[in-house]
């Protein structure tokens, strides 16, 4: 049974056909549709742990949406997909019997428009990103006051007018050096490379700031251009990256020793403001002079304690009592000599008259006397003389010679 169009014929309930029947009726003629590419806009993506995976497509210009099944591997050849990326879809039609509900099969799908080009910049920044080219050890740390800035800008734009007129108004004593560069279309990379070199090879430049007004994100795209960035990432100058406003985006800014959201905030980067150094320098001075004054309040006041100490005001004070005690000292030192002296003296005389006392003098004084011969010796026994020997006595009080008459023996 073929279906055909609408017509005013129709069957009676005699002749009711079997709802399962139609329904396959109904979906053979959904399935000869065959495959088409469609376009639309990602509403809905569920991931699952499954072969078999479920999105939501809504056109763009129309409420009209979709569910699509497609395998995990479609699903991931896509790259990076998330909801609202327009993406461009390989779909046939499927009637499933059971419940009548028609869905799209997806045999392949491709990000569109802006998401294609983001899919292929998230790629790049992968591929950078391992080589370490946004690492923040590989970043050059900026002059504070550089004396010649380079600035790599649209010739005329207003991105060159905002960094210049900020450089002069925040510091008027700064040098720029301009060099004019395409910063749209297919050659800007190449010649933004080109003035990058040249800025880079003058040894007077300290500081290079690269910047471009906002734009889509097909305008911004030479700034994520894989030559650019590794040339800035080789640079031996700080490069300073002022590329669109706040969320733009480009790989240069990942790169780039600095980011600045806007020029505007590039030339803020790049030099101090003049007012807010000299304003800072008061205050500091302000503060220097508050802690010096500070510090000669705390030692006068030291030295006032000083001063006010009683050694300080009598120095001689503390003599007084350290010399009665000298004094004292002495006393006791001179007594003990003295007493010492004396006892050494009442030994002495005790000493000398033991010894008086065995001394043959003492004993000659008693009435003895000591016998010598003609020669000097000692004569102790009658046997050491002979008659008619003269001998020599000593006495208490002097000398008598005597001659020997005659011996006597004690028997």
């Amino acid at each position: 049974m073929a279906i055909t169009a609408p017509s005013t014929a129709r069957n009676s309930p005699e002749s009711a056909q079997p709802l399962g029947a139609v329904i396959e009726q109904v979906r053979g003629w959904v399935e000869r549709c065959g495959w088409i590419w469609v376009s639309g806009q990602v509403i809905e993506l569920r991931r699952r742990q499954a072969p078999t995976q479920f999105l939501t497509l809504r056109d763009s210009r129309s409420e009209h949406s979709a569910t699509i099944t497609c395998s995990t591997q479609v699903l991931d050849t896509a790259g990076p997909l998330t909801e609202g990326m327009t993406v461009l879809a390989c779909l046939t039609p499927r009637v499933w019997a059971k419940n009548t509900s028609l869905s799209f099969e997806c045999a392949e799908l491709r990000i569109a428009g802006e998401g294609r080009l983001l899919v292929q910049l998230e790629q790049l920044k992968r591929k950078l990103q391992a080589e370490g080219l946004f690492d923040s050890v590989r970043k050059k740390r900026l002059p504070f006051l550089p004396e010649v800035v380079g600035l790599i800008t649209g010739a005329g734009s207003a991105a060159e007018r905002d960094v210049l007129s900020n450089l002069q108004r925040r510091w008027p004593g700064v040098r720029v050096r301009v060099r004019h560069a395409l910063v749209q279309g297919p050659d800007s990379a190449a010649d933004v490379m080109t003035g990058l070199a040249e800025l880079d090879a003058d040894p007077g430049i300290q500081v290079i700031i690269i910047a471009r007004g906002g734009g889509s994100l097909e305008d911004l795209l030479p700034f994520s251009d894989e030559g650019l960035v590794r040339a800035v990432a080789a640079a031996r100058t700080p490069v300073i990256s002022a590329i669109g406003h706040e969320p733009d985006s480009p790989i240069l800014d990942l790169v780039a020793d600095r980011r600045a959201s806007t020029p505007t905030e590039a030339a803020k980067i790049a030099v101090p403001d003049a007012r807010e150094q000299a304003d800072q320098i008061a205050v500091q001075l302000n503060r220097l002079r508050q802690a010096i004054i500070t510090r000669v309040r705390g030692e006068q006041d030291w030295l006032s304690q000083v001063r006010s100490r009683p050694v300080m005001r009598d120095p001689a004070g503390g003599f007084a009592v350290h010399q009665e005690w000298l004094d004292a000292t002495c006393n006791r030192l001179q007594r003990a000599i003295d007493q010492r002296i004396a006892d050494e003296r009442t030994g002495l005389a005790h000493a000398l008259s033991a010894v008086r006392s065995m001394s043959p003098k003492a004993t000659l004084e008693r009435g003895y006397a000591i016998v010598a011969d003609a020669e000097g010796g000692s004569v102790t026994s009658v046997n050491d003389t002979d008659p008619g020997d003269q001998l020599l006595l000593y006495l208490s009080d002097g000398q008598l010679v005597v001659e020997v008459d005659y011996q006597e023996e004690e028997k």
